[in-house]
């Protein structure tokens, strides 16, 4: 259905499929898989612009683990879980990872600096696309979209709706990956990975958790 609605008026449909993910994403429990396409998506060629208006692409981010957020301040799955994404970028933020927290609000640096500013947002860069471009080159169907992209910039999984990104677990995951040698063994490193699954506890509800790697 989502896929049908892109071909409509683009703010109400982005509007709706932020509204929509938002209880089934908690009451579901944690899923991130690979994305179903049959070739590669053009993460390097899409292009954006930081808080001084400096134009940029994903591409500047090569040799970092990245935790690409296609978010909005309309949004309010997005606006839930940017707490814990700033958190997230204060515990592993440097020269091994980097939260790209894409914003497609048509406000631009603006919008973004003055919601950052209301909401104590203190550790995350501003990174913006007014012209909503991504959307389209990345084949985002809501709002927020999360796509993990590895060292060598290629898409691990994303997962569509709001999560917790400081749970240890998902922290420890991610660690794995900012751990991970050269290129040529990056394949053989996927496969030794545990199950995000394995690395969250209990809690005690029949929600399912799991990191789908290629």
């Amino acid at each position: 259905m989502l896929r049908f609605l892109r071909h409509a008026r683009p703010a109400a449909v982005l509007l709706l499929a932020c509204l929509v993910p938002m209880a089934p994403a908690f009451a579901a429990g944690f899923t991130f898989t690979p994305y179903p396409t049959g070739k590669p998506l053009p993460l390097a060629k899409v292009t954006f612009e930081n808080a001084q208006g400096k134009p940029m692409t994903l591409a500047d981010f090569k040799g970092k683990v990245v935790l690409l957020n296609i978010w909005a301040t309309w949004c309010p799955p997005c606006v839930h879980e940017m707490p814990t994404l700033n958190k997230l970028q204060s515990v592993l933020g440097g020269k091994n990872f980097e939260v790209v927290p894409l914003s497609i609000d048509k406000g631009g640096i603006f919008t973004v600096k003055s919601f950052y500013q209301d909401n104590f947002i203190d550790h995350l860069p501003i990174y913006v696309d007014p012209t909503s471009h991504a959307l389209d080159m990345l084949d985002i169907l809501g709002t927020p979209t999360t796509i993990l992209i590895d060292k060598q910039g290629r898409e691990v999984a994303r997962t569509l709706g709001p999560e917790d990104w400081d749970k240890p677990a998902v922290i420890a995951q991610i660690k794995r990956y900012m751990a991970a040698p050269a290129p040529a063994k990056t394949a053989a490193l996927a496969h030794t990975l545990p199950t995000l699954a394995a690395l969250v506890p209990a809690s005690g509800t029949d929600n399912t958790k799991a990191l789908v790697l290629r």
